[in-house]
């Protein structure tokens, strides 16, 4: 292989078709390059049957619609958008709602009768679309529905929305962005939702009889700071794009039928974030020139919303296990070192250490999770280390492991963490090597934490 070459074997694009020719010629690859990348690629369609004749005459050429779209399937999407469902704000248990107590209820929004919209990218055809709003015209007769304005914000009809809004005992507004605002190739240059939204949203809630409940659908994050802090928005809801079951999904959870769980699979930056070049990839923050860092692992500055976040009808609380392993032993034989940098940590070198004595470096940390209710829910257990400070380019916290548990109100469980001190208790250094800290570290479950040392 040209030592110059880096790179994989097939481009789901047209750069190769374009540019390899042009790339031999100038000795960046060689044919050979190109005749391993061939025999690979057709290597596997060869293994994957793609060469075996007419593909519908094959054993999955005939798969019909009543097979893909079976009872199971169909619950099968039901639960992933609902365990996917993540409750971002409830100020004075606004919900659930009392459906036998809805005598009105008002829907707004541009995503609230939408079927691409709850669809996302990248899916085949759906069996059944249940967009929100037919779901909640099927729990609540008495349910009228407003635009209000188009994804984008730039064709409003907020008079009517406000009008809708007085009108009705409850509202629930469905926004957010789509495929026309963000998707592969079409990168989004705020945080902010986009023209008008924030506007429609604030004059709904401050016409309607009661605080509103926000439904926002998107795939990355938003900064809605505003609905965060405004009381007149009692609850606020990310759906992500949460496919043909969306509507059923999200009524479930408004009406406490299902008790949401999810939790935030990104951290969800301020619009200041923007001013951050993209090109700009450092994950550790630079308080010299302000650069805040990326992630929730190095981040500085205050997100609307932390990775891993979701609140739910019910209160969990943890406990570790008295008799969890407290020290972590290393053979007296191995020296740890100081970093130039940091010369009042020792620390040992993963590569060194080898993987013999990292396979012995393993324990069990054991979680005791209860659930308080008052309703029945799948909860999921994050475990996070910690180091005593974060100087040194230290992360402020890594996601160590996580289980998800389903308990009735006051059931709890215990759930087990198997972890290896060499992977879940090290950090990489700024030149790429991994290494144990000596010392303390701190197991993170909620609220409560476990200080377990590497001593020698």
């Amino acid at each position: 292989m040209s030592k110059k070459f880096i790179g994989v074997d097939i481009n789901c694009g047209k750069v190769m078709s374009q540019h390899v020719g042009s790339a031999i010629r100038k000795g960046n690859v060689s044919e050979s390059d190109i005749d391993r990348a061939l025999f690979n690629a057709f290597s596997l369609r060869m293994k994957l049957g793609l060469f075996n004749g007419n593909p519908q005459h094959l054993p999955s050429g005939d798969i019909p619609p009543s097979q893909v779209c079976s009872t199971k399937h169909k619950n099968l999407a039901l639960q992933a958008a609902q365990d996917g469902i993540v409750l971002l704000k409830n100020t004075d248990n606004t919900l659930p709602l009392a459906r036998s107590k809805v005598t009105s209820l008002g829907v707004i929004g541009p995503n609230a009768d939408a079927p691409p919209s709850l669809l996302g990218n990248y899916n085949g055809p759906p069996c059944e679309v249940i967009t929100p709003l037919a779901a909640l015209q099927y729990s609540v007769d008495y349910t009228r529905f407003a635009v209000g304005c188009n994804v984008a914000g730039n064709v409003t009809e907020i008079p009517r929305a406000v009008h809708l809004a007085r009108s009705v005992d409850y509202v629930i507004m469905f926004m957010g962005l789509d495929q026309d605002q963000e998707r592969e190739a079409l990168d989004r240059t705020d945080l902010v939702l986009p023209g008008m939204q924030q506007t429609l949203i604030s004059k709904v809630a401050e016409a309607a009889k009661k605080p509103i409940i926000l439904v926002l659908l998107s795939g990355g994050p938003l900064d809605i700071t505003f609905a965060k802090n405004d009381p007149r928005i009692g609850a606020i809801l990310w759906a992500g794009y949460p496919g043909e079951a969306g509507g059923t999904a999200i009524s479930s959870i408004i009406f406490g039928e299902h008790n949401p769980g999810g939790k935030l699979p990104v951290t969800w930056y301020p619009q200041d974030f923007t001013k951050v070049p993209m090109t700009d990839m450092r994950m550790r923050a630079d308080p010299a020139t302000g650069y805040p860092g990326r992630t929730y692992r190095f981040y500085t500055g205050k997100p609307v919303y932390q990775f891993g976040y979701g609140l739910s009808y019910s209160k969990y609380s943890y406990e570790f296990e008295a008799g969890a392993a407290t020290s972590i032993y290393l053979n007296n034989s191995l020296s740890p070192q100081a970093r130039r940098n940091d010369p009042n940590t020792l620390s040992y070198d993963i590569a060194s250490l080898g993987f013999n004595t990292c396979g012995e470096l393993k324990i069990s940390a054991t979680v005791g999770v209860k659930n308080h209710g008052p309703m029945a829910g799948r909860h999921p257990a994050l475990l996070f280390s910690r180091w005593p400070s974060t100087e040194h380019g230290r992360p402020v916290k890594q996601l160590v492991g996580f289980q998800s548990v389903h308990l009735e109100a006051g059931e709890s469980t215990k759930v087990e963490f198997s972890l290896s001190a060499c992977e879940h208790l090290s950090r990489v250094m700024d030149d790429g090597r991994r290494v144990l800290d000596k010392g303390s570290h701190f197991l993170i479950v909620g609220d409560k934490e476990h200080e377990i040392s590497i001593v020698a």
